[in-house]
């Protein structure tokens, strides 16, 4: 059974008690800038007992009015350690030094943010699966279905379906076939209703997908 997308601990323990190591992101975080789909979830190792703003654990950078945004897709897995780098870690390099003298002045600081061209948004696709303590850069670009392996640094474009390892992030291989891929894209589950996605589940995660295809969403 697919918990309510607005629950805040989806895992339930073998007590009744809820497991405070997970939590559905889109519940946990708070922030103008992140914007997250249902039933996506982060797990940790180090819980807090009533999370009210995960923002700073997968977006340490991005302060509220920046000018770059986060987007995250459905039900996307998120391990623990996983961060997303945005533009406001960057720091001015076309001087002498890097040092940022402007942070430590409040009548400087908004205009050296403001001083960083605005680059692409942070934008994560749905049933994505990124992996232990691994760093995704300042404009990445994944799309559906990608396997981030642990540790790995990711930037740039990331296909559908793909699975992308090590720093810098290179893809390992595709998942499936471009025909496959395209399949899925256009089937869309993700968007099915949660009545749908409990009574196809075995389909969802199965490798039937002509069955997968004969779904009809609206019954």
């Amino acid at each position: 059974m697919l918990p309510k997308s607005e629950t805040l601990f989806p895992v339930t323990l073998p007590d009744g008690t809820p497991y405070p190591g997970t939590v559905f992101l889109a519940n946990a975080t708070r922030h103008a800038n992140i914007h997250i789909g249902a039933y996506t979830y982060f797990s940790t190792f180090a819980p807090e007992s009533e999370p009210e703003n995960y923002a700073s654990r997968i977006a340490p950078y991005l302060f509220e009015g920046a000018k770059d945004h986060v987007h995250i897709g459905k039900f996307c897995q998120i391990a623990h350690g996983t961060r997303v780098i945005t533009t406001g870690a960057n720091h001015a390099m076309n001087g002498f030094s890097t040092f940022p003298f402007a942070i430590f002045d409040a009548a400087q600081i908004g205009a050296y943010r403001d001083s960083f061209p605005k680059g692409r948004d942070v934008v994560i696709g749905h049933d994505c699966w990124l992996g232990d303590s691994c760093t995704i850069l300042p404009g990445a670009h994944l799309g559906n279905g990608v396997i981030v392996g642990a540790g790995a640094v990711v930037g740039g474009s990331v296909p559908d379906y793909a699975i992308v390892v090590g720093n810098p992030g290179q893809v390992l291989r595709m998942r499936f076939d471009p025909t496959t891929i395209a399949a899925l894209n256009a089937l869309a589950w993700w968007d099915w209703s949660a009545d749908t996605l409990a009574k196809h589940e075995a389909l969802i995660v199965g490798r039937d997908l002509t069955a997968l295809l004969a779904v009809d969403p609206t019954e």
